[in-house]
């Protein structure tokens, strides 16, 4: 086609105009969710605030850079519009920072097998990207904040309590440490210099009435204060500051901050909602809960104290497994550990022990032998046979074991030594849990079989004769560990210690995450 001289001209004027406004930069790429015509669209304007408010969540704000985000959001929204290479560099920024924040909010932002060998947790289904992709088609980024934010109520309860201490750590009642003791322990009706910061202290938590007037003495409402503080601190609530006491009261907001942060990590990739009927240990606090959930409604209708393996070199791991059968009058076979190391040792400097406590020896063969001799100990330490107690009164077991099949060989169990179930701090065992009402767990784990009475339970518990059954629905058994707990939503936050150092590894481990992040973005940096 021959163009005739105008229409040349028309096109040639195009051409130039086009060239002129590419090589000066002020061509606008094409509008994305993010951005239009060169300016900051309402859900630019809202991530940015997300990002920023991260710690909410327990998250760090750093980790996707939102301050540097809203440095450049405010910029483009105040400044010149934005030319087209700068119009895509914010918005894939964007982009990559909400992934990322939506990621770390659901599915936590270590991997768990990473701080700890062998937990696994249940594969979770949302699409991060597809999930953004949709809340910014809508315009509101909240569709993909509730599709991410982990909806068991423990994490929502405990994030009002992290802003409250984190508020506290600028409170005045918490600069500098409280004086001194007058003797080893302070009891109620004696003389302390810091009354006056106690009662603030306690004040700020909200264990005292904020117009509580302190005299010189420890002794009224202040030693009620000091009961409900011991009592949220894993501390026997006898009123009496001893050394433990002492301690906990002088322990900063922050590293109470910390103990939020660290059980909100791991209550996103704890499976605390996979099933309707769950059995949930909570390791730090010694504390075994029957949960029943109805969508996002929990309810607790069982809850006991537990035993649970000891800290220096038997520690309960943290793992999912289904309660498949209970054991009812269970034998109980020695583990060869305990066996070769406490069990033999002990049988050869008092052999009575054999009969007092009902042992008996399996060959490999399946022989049982109930006579004690060297050469069958010797056969137990070289692994060719085993020790296992016989159903009774003195059995380790007690009279029932419920049994999720894992790696580790743990289960739960009752006890005789029922004393233990008393202490403030309950770790004793060699890993198994051992449960202070077995009764009640087995009516919880039995529910959908109404054929198991209470009267049945017992005397299958009491029968002496080994029984073993199956479940006709399966338990979803978890292993937790939470150092920072709220027993109902709106009511008051507990703290526990760290009894297996978990929340120092897991510390660790989110450090190196924010500081691979850092390192990541100054050699992005750099290479720009």
């Amino acid at each position: 086609m021959k163009l005739n001289s105008g229409t040349r001209w028309f096109f040639w004027r195009r051409f130039v105009l086009v060239w002129c406004l590419l090589s000066s930069g002020w061509v606008l790429a094409a509008d994305s969710a993010w951005l239009r015509q060169g300016r900051p669209a309402p859900v630019a304007l809202s991530a940015v605030k997300i990002l920023q408010q991260a710690g909410d969540e327990g998250l760090n704000p750093h980790d996707y850079d939102a301050a540097g985000l809203g440095k450049r959001v405010e910029a483009a929204r105040e400044g010149v519009a934005l030319s087209g290479s700068a119009q895509t560099a914010l918005a894939e920024a964007l982009t990559q920072a909400m992934r990322r924040y939506l990621h770390d909010l659901h599915y936590g932002r270590v991997d768990p097998a990473s701080v700890y060998a062998n937990f696994t947790v249940p594969p979770k289904t949302l699409n991060v990207s597809a999930a953004l992709d949709e809340a910014l088609a809508a315009g509101n980024l909240d569709l993909a904040i509730k599709a991410a934010t982990p909806q068991f109520p423990l994490y929502q309860a405990l994030r009002p309590w992290l802003k409250r201490y984190r508020a506290l750590e600028s409170d005045p009642a918490w600069a500098g440490a409280l004086p001194p003791l007058p003797t080893t322990k302070l009891e109620p009706g004696a003389a302390y210099a810091g009354t006056q910061k106690l009662a603030a202290r306690l004040m700020s938590l909200g264990d005292l009435s904020a117009d509580f007037v302190p005299t010189e003495r420890y002794q009224g409402p202040l030693v009620d204060g000091v009961k409900l503080f011991q009592k949220r601190h894993g501390l026997t609530p006898d009123g009496v500051i001893g050394k433990g006491t002492f301690e906990q009261l002088n322990i900063p907001p922050s590293t109470r901050v910390e103990q939020i942060v660290l059980t909100m990590e791991r209550l996103r990739w704890t499976p605390l909602m996979v099933d309707k009927r769950m059995l949930v240990v909570n390791l730090p606090e010694f504390e075994l809960r029957g949960l029943e959930i109805d969508g996002s409604q929990v309810q607790i209708p069982m809850q006991m104290n537990v035993i649970v393996g000891k800290s220096l070199n038997t520690q309960t791991p943290m793992f999912n497994e289904q309660m498949r059968m209970i054991e009812f009058s269970p034998y109980w076979n020695v583990p060869p550990s305990i066996a070769r190391g406490e069990t033999v040792p002990k049988l050869r400097r008092d052999p009575g022990y054999f009969d007092r406590q009902g042992f008996e020896i399996v060959t490999r063969s399946g022989e049982v032998v109930t006579s004690l001799n060297d050469e069958q100990l010797a056969a137990v330490q070289r692994g060719e046979a085993r020790i296992r107690q016989r159903p009774g009164a003195q059995n380790a077991l007690g009279d029932i074991k419920f049994i999720f099949p894992n790696n580790d060989n743990i289960y739960m169990h009752h006890t005789p030594s029922v004393g233990l179930f008393q202490r403030d701090r309950r770790d004793f065992s060699h890993g198994c849990i051992r449960v202070e009402n077995p009764v009640t767990l087995a009516e919880f784990v039995l529910k959908d079989e109404p054929e198991w009475t209470q009267e049945r339970i017992r005397e299958a518990m009491e029968n002496g004769k080994s029984r073993t059954i199956r479940l006709k629905t399966p338990i979803m058994v978890v292993i937790a560990y939470g150092t920072a707990i709220v027993k109902q939503r709106g009511g008051a936050i507990y703290f526990y210690g760290d009894i297996y150092g978990h929340d120092r590894k897991l510390k660790a481990a989110l450090q190196r995450y924010s500081q691979t992040l850092l390192a990541r973005a100054g050699n992005s940096a750099s290479l720009d």
